[in-house]
């Protein structure tokens, strides 16, 4: 019960996540130039999406199913897991801001992990650079993070494969 409703997606519409991202930077940069309470929202948006993926997020909810399905782009399908390991950067992040600015009163360390937000989140959504993915990628080619997690991760040619498919049915 407890897995099914925790489950991330797998795969992932990179469309909807760049778009998130977006939705991410433009909260964290507004933490980043004072606006403190604002880390309320961004880290709970982070947390709530790493446990369960754009089911319970309000960003992640209003891109999946009101802005994306307006969007003359088709879907680019993405694997999971390594999104989700993002999503929990960005939850340790905006999380730790969130402590610092109110628990311990040093905002400008919270700012100082907001930028780190901004930067991260703008990569992805202006230029679809995912930061937590390439950790991801790394940290399963040393074996930190077993294959199993990602299988398509850990073997391109299951994507390539699909990628071919999709071009043929175009």
């Amino acid at each position: 019960m407890v897995a099914r409703i925790l489950r991330f997606p797998n795969p992932v519409n990179e469309v909807a996540a760049r778009l998130v991202a977006a939705g991410a930077c433009l909260m964290a940069l507004t933490v980043v130039v004072g606006a403190r309470w604002m880390v309320i929202p961004l880290a709970l948006g982070f947390v709530l999406r790493v446990l369960a993926g754009p089911r319970w997020s309000p960003l992640a909810l209003l891109v999946t199913r009101v802005l994306v399905p307006k969007l003359p782009m088709r879907e680019r399908l993405v694997p999971g897991p390594p999104k989700r390991f993002a999503q929990g950067i960005g939850a340790v992040l905006s999380v730790s801001a969130l402590v610092a600015t109110f628990a311990f009163d040093a905002p400008v360390v919270g700012q100082v992990l907001a930028a780190m937000i901004v930067v991260a989140a703008f990569l992805e959504a202006a230029f679809g650079f995912c930061l937590g993915c390439k950790v991801f990628a790394l940290l399963m080619r040393v074996g930190v993070i077993p294959q199993s997690v990602c299988l398509e991760c850990a073997d391109i040619s299951v994507r390539l494969a699909a990628a071919e498919a999709r071009q043929r049915v175009a």
